[in-house]
């Protein structure tokens, strides 16, 4: 908790919602989180860190720090995972943590802490084995998986009007937490 608000992590991953996280963190913060983002490496390359640096007040981290430096981010009370690629579904699922935010990921798992995953693979890639195994096993450990595999983007696609992102159905989860939290 910082300043009696629960932390939420974001973990963002190389996908276009990535694009569009600074209203999901203002919707968050009005919703009573201190947010922190993290994102994969392929994240990076989605993501307006220095918006979103400002709008949270944390760096926005994608590598493991030294052991020797201190955590600038306070620790996590619950994570929402936003969105979720098909790889980091699959390494999460079979417990890599070979990025900060799959390290992150699986102690949270580790820890008991209350996750929310929007998985948006294209729609071939969401009907491979291998993604429906993981989903299947990440909803067996707990986590939340916002999954409608109606509204994905086509393996084609490069419009941005491809696919529904479930944003809705994330911030409905999130104060689904949040009021959770506020119980404890």
């Amino acid at each position: 908790m910082v300043d009696g608000n629960p932390v939420l992590y974001v973990i963002a991953c190389g996908g276009r919602p990535a694009g569009e996280l600074a209203g999901f963190v203002t919707h968050a913060q009005a919703g009573g989180w201190t947010v922190c983002v993290v994102t994969t490496p392929s994240g990076t390359k989605f993501v307006d860190a220095a918006r979103l640096a400002e709008l949270t007040g944390h760096p926005v981290r994608s590598d493991y720090k030294r052991p020797e430096e201190p955590d600038v981010l306070p620790p996590a009370d619950a994570m929402a995972v936003v969105p979720a690629t098909f790889n980091t579904t699959n390494k999460w699922a079979a417990g890599i943590s070979d990025t900060l935010a799959l390290g992150l990921l699986n102690e949270a798992l580790g820890l008991g802490l209350p996750i929310v995953s929007a998985p948006w693979p294209n729609a071939a890639l969401a009907r491979h084995p291998a993604f429906a195994g993981s989903v299947a096993t990440l909803r067996k450990w707990g986590v939340k998986v916002i999954l409608d595999l109606d509204r994905l983007p086509a393996p084609d696609s490069v419009a941005p009007e491809s696919g529904v992102f479930p944003w809705d159905d994330l911030r409905e989860e999130l104060g689904n937490i949040r009021r959770s939290l506020g119980r404890q």
